[in-house]
C-alpha cells in the first residue's frame, strides 16, 4: 500500500470518527444550550457567525490556490520552495486578516441598530463578536502554516487537534451552562480553547517540519517570483463567489416565491441531506491532497487508473445516498415532526437529482483543482445567470420545484458537460468521448439500480411510519436490496470497478 493511500485512509478514518462524535455533541449540546442559555443567545451566536462568514469571503480562495502550488515542491521535497510559498501565503493572509479586522470593527459600530430589538445587552453582543472574530483571525495571523499539513495529506493532524479541542470545549460549555448559566463564561470558553488549539497545532507543525521557517515580511518580494498565485486567486475568487451566492440563495427564493413557513419545511429536508452529504464527504474528501500528489508524480497510466476508481466509488455513493433519501426521508420526517411537514414527491425527486450531480462531481473537481484549472471564470458567471434566470421564471410558476429546476439546469450545463471537457482537454489530454464512455455507464448503472430497487421495495410489508424501529427495519431491508443490485451492476459494467475492489481488498487485508 502506497504512502499516499495510507494517508488518504487515515484522513478518512479520523474525519469519520470526529463526524459522529461532533454529531452526537451537536445534538446533545443544542438542547442544553437552548434550555440553559436561551434561544435568543443561541440565535445571536448564529447571527454573529453568519456576519463573520460574509467577512471571511475576503479570503478570496487563496488557501485553495496555495495548496495547488505546494503539491510539486512537496513531491520533490524542495524545502526552500515550500518555505517561500508559505511566506507568500503568510504575507497575503496577514493583509486579509487586517482587512477582516477592519471590516469587523466597522460592522460592529452598527450593532446598536442591528440588535435594537433584542433583550440581550450590548456588552455580551460585543464580547461574543470580538471573541469569535479573534478566533477567526488566528487562522490568518498564526495558523496559516496548517495548510502545509493539508497539502501533505496530514489533515488528520489538524482534525485531531482542532476537533478534539472542540469536543472538550463543548463538554465544558455544557457543564458550565447547566450549572452557572452565564453567557460571558460560555463565550470566554470559545476564545480560550481557540487559543489553546492554536498553540498545540503550531507545536505539532514544528515537530512535523522542524526545518520550516517562514518570513511574512519577505512575502511581498517573493510574490514577484510566483506571479501566478495572484492570477489563480482572482480566478478562484470568482468561483467562490458563485458558490456562495448559489448556496445562500435557496431560502431567499423559497421565501420570495412561496412563503416563510415553507422555508422551514424545505429546511428540514436540506438539513438532513446536508448531514448525509457531510458523512460521505468525511470519507471521500480525504483523498484531495493525494490527487495533487499523484498528478505531481506525472504517471499518466496511474493518474487515469485512479480517476476511474474514484469515479466508480463516487457514483456508488451518490446513488446510495439518493436512493436512501428518496425512500427513507418521508417516513422519518413523519415520525420526527409529523405528516404535515412532508413536501411533494416532485420536490423530493428534484432534490435527489441535484444532490446526485453534486455528489458525483467530486472526482472531476478534485482533478481540476490539482491541475490548477480555474481560468474558466466565464463558466461561473454562466452557471449563476442560468440558475437565477430559470429560478425566477420557474420559481414563480412552480415554487420550490421551480427553484430546484434552476439549480439542476445550471449544473447540467456546467458541471456535467463543461467541467469534464475542461479537465480531459486541458489537463488529462484524453479524448472527451472516452470520458463519456466511462461516465455514462456510471449514470446508467445508478439509474437502473434505483429503478429496480424502487420496484422491489414495494413488496416490503413493513410500514416505516409506524415507529422508529419499523423505520430502521425498513431502511435496512431497502438498503440491502439496493446494494445487491447496484454492486452487481457496478462489477459488470463500470470502468474502474475491478481496480476499486482490488484496492479495497488490499486495504482490508492490510488492516487485518
Amino acid at each position: 500500500m502506497s504512502g499516499r493511500v495510507k494517508k488518504s485512509i487515515l484522513n478518512a478514518e479520523v474525519n469519520l470518527l470526529f463526524y459522529f462524535l461532533s454529531l452526537f455533541f451537536a445534538f446533545f449540546s443544542r438542547k442544553i444550550f437552548l434550555d440553559c442559555l436561551g434561544a435568543e443567545f443561541i440565535g445571536l451566536t448564529g447571527t454573529l457567525n453568519n456576519i463573520l462568514g460574509y467577512l471571511n469571503l475576503a479570503e478570496l480562495g487563496i488557501g485553495s490556490c496555495i495548496s495547488f502550488f505546494l503539491y510539486k515542491p512537496l513531491q520533490a521535497n524542495n524545502r526552500q520552495e515550500i518555505q517561500e510559498i508559505l511566506s507568500v501565503f503568510g504575507y497575503l493572509y496577514r493583509w486579509i486578516g487586517l482587512f477582516i479586522l477592519a471590516g469587523g470593527f466597522v460592522v460592529s459600530l452598527f450593532f446598536p441598530l442591528i440588535f435594537s430589538s433584542t433583550e440581550l445587552g450590548l456588552s455580551i453582543i460585543y464580547f461574543a463578536f470580538y471573541s469569535f472574530l479573534g478566533s477567526s483571525l488566528m487562522g490568518y495571523f498564526i495558523n496559516y502554516r496548517q495548510l502545509l499539513l493539508t497539502a501533505d495529506q496530514k489533515n488528520y493532524l489538524v482534525a485531531i487537534y482542532f476537533q478534539s479541542a472542540g469536543l472538550v470545549k463543548t463538554a465544558l460549555q455544557i457543564f458550565l451552562a447547566y450549572y452557572y448559566r452565564n453567557l460571558f463564561v460560555w463565550v470566554a470558553i470559545e476564545l480560550v480553547f481557540s487559543i489553546l488549539a492554536c498553540i498545540i497545532l503550531n507545536w505539532k507543525i514544528n515537530q512535523e517540519y522542524p526545518w520550516l521557517r517562514t518570513d511574512k515580511r519577505s512575502g511581498k518580494g517573493l510574490l514577484k517570483k510566483y506571479p501566478t498565485i495572484l492570477t489563480n486567486t482572482r480566478q478562484i475568487f470568482i468561483h467562490k463567489i458563485k458558490d456562495f451566492l448559489l448556496d445562500k440563495s435557496d431560502e431567499l427564493f423559497v421565501f420570495a416565491f412561496v412563503s416563510l413557513k415553507m422555508v422551514a419545511y424545505y429546511g428540514n429536508y436540506t438539513m438532513i441531506l446536508t448531514k448525509i452529504s457531510i458523512l460521505f464527504s468525511s470519507v471521500l474528501d480525504g483523498v484531495n491532497a493525494g490527487i495533487g500528489n499523484l498528478i505531481a508524480e506525472g504517471n499518466k497510466s496511474n493518474i487515469m487508473k485512479v480517476f476511474w476508481e474514484l469515479m466508480t466509488i463516487r457514483h456508488f455513493v451518490a446513488g446510495l445516498m439518493c436512493f436512501a433519501f428518496y425512500h427513507f426521508v418521508e417516513p422519518f420526517i413523519a415520525l420526527w415532526l409529523g405528516q404535515e411537514y412532508i413536501l411533494s414527491r416532485n420536490i423530493l425527486l428534484l432534490l435527489c437529482i441535484y444532490r446526485y450531480i453534486g455528489a458525483s462531481r467530486g472526482v472531476v473537481d478534485m482533478y481540476n483543482h490539482a491541475y490548477g484549472h480555474y481560468a474558466d471564470v466565464w463558466s461561473a458567471w454562466v452557471e449563476l445567470v442560468i440558475n437565477v434566470g430559470v429560478t425566477v421564471v420557474a420559481g414563480y410558476y412552480w415554487g420550490i420545484a421551480g427553484i430546484l429546476l434552476g439549480k439542476i439546469a445550471s449544473t447540467c450545463l456546467i458541471v456535467i458537460l463543461w467541467k469534464p471537457f475542461y479537465l480531459f482537454n486541458s489537463g488529462l489530454h484524453e479524448s472527451y468521448a472516452s470520458y463519456w464512455l466511462g461516465a455514462s455507464r456510471c449514470f446508467l448503472v445508478s439509474a437502473a439500480s434505483i429503478a429496480a430497487a424502487h420496484v422491489m421495495l414495494q413488496f416490503i410489508t413493513v410500514n416505516p411510519s409506524e415507529s422508529y424501529l419499523s423505520w430502521i427495519l425498513y431502511c435496512a431491508e431497502g438498503t440491502t436490496i439496493y446494494l445487491v443490485i447496484n454492486l452487481s451492476l457496478i462489477i459488470l459494467c463500470c470502468k474502474g470497478a475491478k481496480d476499486s475492489i482490488q484496492r479495497i481488498r488490499a486495504i482490508i487485508a492490510r488492516k487485518s
